[in-house]
């Protein structure tokens, strides 16, 4: 790989060190710590996530605008004051404050991120996505590890921990980003993007596609909401819940010797990669809703992370090949849009099902979210396929 892509590498893996101090954490704090609702902190994880999108469109056009480099230290200059504030002050309602911030500044970070692979090492193809996304998971299997460690003592050390890490992404990107991310020219409004989009089969084949994104994060984003506060529920402790992202995070490492042969198989039949990961996402969600032990939330997540890994990296390149020239940064910002819709009432209506119905119902519903989530990924490629007729 280019020393380029190293680089962003380094900076993914720290950058998401740095987020999973918290994400993993954040509905056990506003309901056992700060005595909220499932529902409540449902909410408010909602108001992150929504932060999140608009964050993920507006990274996208800065990316096409005005590169990658700029944008990122934008994005990151942002989260440390928001982190600095949630350091200080993080009881109620604070925190859903500094929170929402926190989502937003994130959201302009990662398209960038995963743009910049795109155009550093465009024919990596599939390879240089799946790096980054390694280097995400790398980063999940440290940080809540330590996180759970860190927590055991209080949880005000988190948010230290956390604005610690950003400070040393920041110092990365400054140094290491600078002659990356080359501004391409670019509209500065999401409406003036979408009437630029020349080619509307590529464009609504995204869409299509990201459909199905959200709906996998839609039930992905419990296991860090409902599932993480009803495994306390169970008398499973933090570090067990911890220990449960850090096999997650290592295992997505240890197991390419196990996938890559499947997945160059597979390389010209993306669908049917994305078809068997989704498969495999809703076998962990049949196997989580019959968990009453630490062994079994083990077994259900490392289910989970095979079928993740098949899925998570196929979205990004797929968006990578759409996007016309000059487009990449705006396309990332879609998909990755998606996956934050998802996360964004993902944790809301997951609480409010929960509260009312019971986990084992709302198990039962995020397994048809999950089969519904095939349909797109099986129809994205109509209109290009039509497109494709019609020229002939």
């Amino acid at each position: 790989m280019p020393k380029s892509v190293w680089l962003l590498i380094i900076g993914m893996l720290v950058n998401v060190t740095g987020s999973s101090f918290l994400w993993p954490l954040n509905t056990i704090y506003m309901h056992d710590h700060l005595g909220q609702t499932l529902s409540v902190a449902g909410l408010v994880l909602m108001a992150n996530a929504a932060a999140g999108v608009v964050g993920n469109l507006l990274g996208g056009i800065l990316f096409d605008r005005f590169g990658g480099y700029k944008t990122i230290l934008f994005g990151t200059v942002v989260t440390i004051i928001g982190l600095v504030g949630l350091t200080i002050w993080h009881g109620w309602p604070h925190y859903v404050w500094f929170l929402t911030l926190i989502g937003f500044s994130g959201g302009i970070v990662f398209p960038s991120m995963f743009a910049m692979v795109g155009t550093a090492w465009p024919e990596g193809g599939r390879r240089g996505f799946n790096a980054i996304y390694l280097a995400q998971n790398l980063g999940v299997a440290i940080g809540p590890a330590l996180a759970g460690v860190v927590a055991s003592y209080s949880f005000d050390y988190l948010f230290s921990a956390n604005l610690i890490m950003y400070i040393l992404f920041f110092i990365i990107a400054f140094f290491g980003f600078r002659k990356m991310g080359v501004p391409s020219l670019a509209p500065s409004s999401v409406v003036s993007e979408s009437k630029r989009v020349q080619d509307k089969s590529s464009f609504t084949a995204l869409l299509i596609l990201s459909a199905g994104f959200l709906f996998c994060w839609f039930a992905y984003s419990q296991w860090t909401t409902t599932i993480s506060s009803h495994t306390q529920d169970l008398g499973i402790s933090l570090k067990q819940y911890s220990l449960l992202w850090t096999v997650n995070g290592l295992l997505i490492v240890i197991a390419q010797p196990l996938i890559n042969p499947i997945v160059k198989k597979l390389e010209h039949l993306i669908k049917a990669q994305l078809v068997l990961g989704v498969a495999i996402l809703a076998v962990s969600f049949i196997v989580v809703s019959f968990a009453e032990s630490f062994q079994m939330f083990m077994v259900a997540i490392i289910i989970l992370t095979f079928g993740e890994m098949f899925v998570w990296p196929a979205i990004p390149t797929i968006a990578s090949t759409l996007a016309p020239k000059g487009r990449d940064g705006f396309y990332q910002g879609v998909v990755n849009s998606a996956a934050m819709i998802g996360r964004m009432i993902g944790p809301f209506i997951g609480g409010v099902m929960a509260d009312q119905f019971g986990m084992h119902i709302m198990f039962i519903i995020l397994t048809i979210f999950l089969a519904i989530a095939i349909v797109p990924y099986v129809l994205y490629d109509r209109p290009l396929k039509k497109k494709e007729a019609e020229s002939l």
